[in-house]
């Protein structure tokens, strides 16, 4: 009994092991390829800026008007009424306009792209159709209008900044 009373202490365990460099190095090259996953992913997803078509220059927009609609939904659909004449020697089969709406202190308040439907020609009535299947010949010109459903309300209520921003031919 005289060993209880006197423990001997348990000795002390010795680490002789030395700690690999393999689990840090592991851990460095699963963040330098996470960075350079997300240098790449927000590179690719940049949207390069597009170049205009020159024959742009050759549509000519003008007699720019406004008209509302409601709709069965009872909500309102703002239409963008005018006249488009494709002074260029090509067969137009599509356009997309940039409207800018302005609000009272000329600041921008609402920016779309839309495509231009052009009004149907010998139709027993008034109706607009997509240039794809009404296209817009050589030196022709046509009404066209475009469709909003929704506009701001900070809207100054002015005709807004119409400019075709692509066309196919």
């Amino acid at each position: 009994m005289a060993d209880i009373e006197n423990p001997q202490p348990f000795p002390e365990p010795t680490l002789t092991e030395e700690r690999s460099p393999l689990p840090m190095a592991i851990g460095v090259v699963v963040v330098l390829l996470a960075v350079v996953a997300v240098i790449v992913v927000t590179r690719l997803g940049q949207v390069k800026p597009q170049v205009a078509d020159p024959y742009i220059a050759k549509l000519e927009i003008g007699g720019l008007h406004m008209a509302r609609a409601e709709n069965f939904a009872g909500g309102s659909v703002t239409y963008i009424l005018g006249h488009i004449a494709n002074n260029g020697d090509k067969k137009i089969t599509g356009a997309r306009v940039q409207l800018i709406f302005k609000n009272s202190i000329g600041e921008i308040s609402q920016k779309d792209v839309v495509p231009v439907a052009v009004r149907v020609p010998n139709a027993p009535y008034e109706d607009y159709g997509p240039i794809e299947s009404f296209p817009l010949g050589a030196g022709q010109a046509r009404d066209f209008r475009v469709t909003l459903e929704f506009v701001t309300p900070d809207w100054d209520g002015q005709v807004p900044q119409v400019k075709v921003v692509s066309v196919s031919y």
